[in-house]
């Protein structure tokens, strides 16, 4: 079972598209895809919404978003997205396993 988190994050003036790229020039991106149980944690941008960007981030399972929800990697995804005045829309999934018996 993997949960898959689409985090809509929306600003003006290009500060979300701002925000992705700090999250990558500093590390902190590839520190939460080294993470125990991150199978994916992607920034897209939609055609249509300039002032806005897409995360995708998907873990294994609850347990590894629960541990990764209590690091000190929050703490500074927190402070990026308050630098640059965001909103934040949630949207989760669960993707149940196959039954291959059919």
């Amino acid at each position: 079972m993997s949960i898959t988190v689409n985090l809509y994050y929306t600003g003006t003036g290009g500060n979300a598209r701002k925000f992705a790229e700090e999250m990558e020039s500093s590390g902190i991106a590839d520190d939460v895809r080294a993470e125990e149980g991150n199978e994916k944690y992607e920034y897209f941008f939609p055609m249509g919404d300039p002032e806005t960007v897409l995360l995708i981030d998907r873990w294994k399972d609850q347990a590894a978003i629960d541990i990764h929800h209590k690091s000190e990697m929050m703490k500074k995804i927190a402070m990026l997205r308050d630098k640059y005045k965001l909103r934040l829309r949630v949207e989760r999934y669960i993707d149940e396993p196959k039954d291959n018996s059919k």
